[in-house]
């Protein structure tokens, strides 16, 4: 939707507010450090999609990210509020002795960053049309290597209306809402979803009690029964995002070769007034999947596997355990069904959130993908060292799934999961496991 006023918006003097700056002149101090350059637009654009109706995506080299977007009401209740000075400060962007550049394409996001920064008092603001610089192909933009696995709601609009966007390849696609639970408690899916979106319960792929990790027999077998083969377009979403990394995973262990997320979950769709629709949608079944096992078996790690990441101390692999600081320090088991406490005697922390069920450290407010050169910095602060194969886990499966996808965003390769986690771990009393904080 936004795609249609960016003509009107991009006519529009962009000095009505604060001071304009010139391209050259942003161009002759991307690499001062007095000036923090600020991407404004949403999160999509900053990892590399194009605006829609634009050839040209990224960002400026070296800049930082405040989407308008997390200054929406719904996104500044009291804790998201927190997290958003805190992330303001790690962006140096509160910094009263910097430089403050703010671009976009359009002058309202601008100015409604600009608006809430003067309220904190930051004072030296400039603002710059993106524009300018997004149509002059000698201007450098900088994108995640796999950005096109998450994509914006544009992107899922044009699919739907066979437009055919970016990266798609025409082999058929399926969009599902992914949530826990039956149907009849997916309260928001039968309120209203995305147009041809079928509803999924989790539990097909870790089925209770034991909510471990199905067979690969029965993944198989769930695949082709929503309508899936390894050569089709998968498109994941759900209120919660979480449940859609998860299943994310799975379909690409099972061999799907191009499985999105829409970034920022059925939020993101509704807050730019795409259409929904109530009631239930079904499709139909396939015959063959593609394969009668799945094509990527090291992709997610058994105990054993886990094991040995740990036993034999390799020193091109970690297991990275994505958990919050109580769960880590064995203060809490993070569920209630889970009785032990405490951690992998030989894993790394890699942060998470507060809870099991939240993972701040790795999102913006709005549920969209945190910028990745702080997740990576982040990783370099915990000892965590990109460049290794990262073995990601965390108590059932779904914080190291989403974690996993965004380590595919950045661009890197041969990541894994070990599925069951901490769940499968603390249930055998002879596995080492630490307690207590770390030195």
């Amino acid at each position: 939707m936004k795609g249609l006023i960016l003509g009107t918006m991009a006519i529009l003097s962009m000095t009505v507010f604060g001071e304009n700056i010139t391209t050259e002149k942003l161009a002759a101090n991307l690499n001062n450090p007095q000036y923090i350059i600020v991407d404004t637009r949403e999160s999509s654009y900053f990892n590399g999609w194009p605006e829609e109706g634009r050839t040209r995506g990224g960002h400026i080299p070296g800049a930082t990210d405040f989407s308008y977007r997390w200054l929406d009401e719904e996104n500044l209740n009291e804790k998201n509020t927190a997290i958003l000075m805190e992330r303001l400060k790690e962006k140096n962007i509160l910094n009263s002795e910097k430089n403050i550049v703010l671009y976009s394409t359009s002058l309202k996001e601008n100015e409604k960053v600009e608006n809430y920064l003067k309220k904190l008092g930051v004072k030296n603001i400039y603002t710059y049309d993106f524009n300018q610089w997004e149509k002059d192909d000698t201007k450098p933009l900088v994108q995640f290597k796999g950005y096109e696995k998450l994509v914006p709601s544009y992107w899922v609009n044009q699919l739907i209306e066979e437009k055919n966007p970016k990266g798609y390849d025409g082999k058929g696609y399926e969009i599902f809402e992914v949530s826990w639970g039956p149907l009849n408690s997916a309260v928001t899916y039968l309120k209203g979803h995305i147009p041809g979106a079928v509803h999924i319960n989790t539990d097909n792929i870790e089925p209770p009690p034991e909510w471990m990790i199905n067979s690969d027999g029965n993944l198989i077998n769930f695949a082709k029964s929503m309508g899936v083969n390894k050569d089709k377009t998968v498109v994941l979403y759900g209120e919660n995002v979480m449940a859609a990394y998860r299943l994310a995973i799975i379909f690409q262990y099972l061999g799907v070769k191009d499985v999105r997320v829409l970034n920022g979950g059925y939020k993101a769709w509704t807050r730019e007034g795409y259409p929904t629709k109530a009631g239930i949608e079904n499709n139909s079944s396939v015959r063959f999947f593609g394969s009668s096992q799945p094509l990527n078996k090291n992709y997610i790690l058994n105990i054993n596997e886990a094991k040995e990441v740990i036993a034999n101390n390799k020193k091109d692999q970690l297991l990275v355990d994505i958990r919050s600081y109580d769960e880590r320090i064995g203060k809490t088991s993070g569920y209630t069904y889970m009785l032990r406490k405490g951690r992998i005697k030989g894993s790394v922390w890699g942060m998470g959130g507060t809870s099991s069920v939240t993972l701040e450290d790795y999102r913006n407010i709005d549920d969209t993908m945190r910028n990745g050169n702080e997740i990576l910095s982040m990783w370099n602060k915990l000892n965590i060292d990109a460049n290794k194969k990262l073995v990601f886990f965390c108590g059932s499966g779904w914080r190291a799934s989403e974690v996993l996808f965004y380590s595919e965003v950045l661009g890197l390769k041969g990541n894994s999961i070990y599925s069951n986690g901490w769940m499968e771990w603390s249930k055998n009393s002879t596995n080492p496991i630490e307690m207590g904080v770390e030195k």
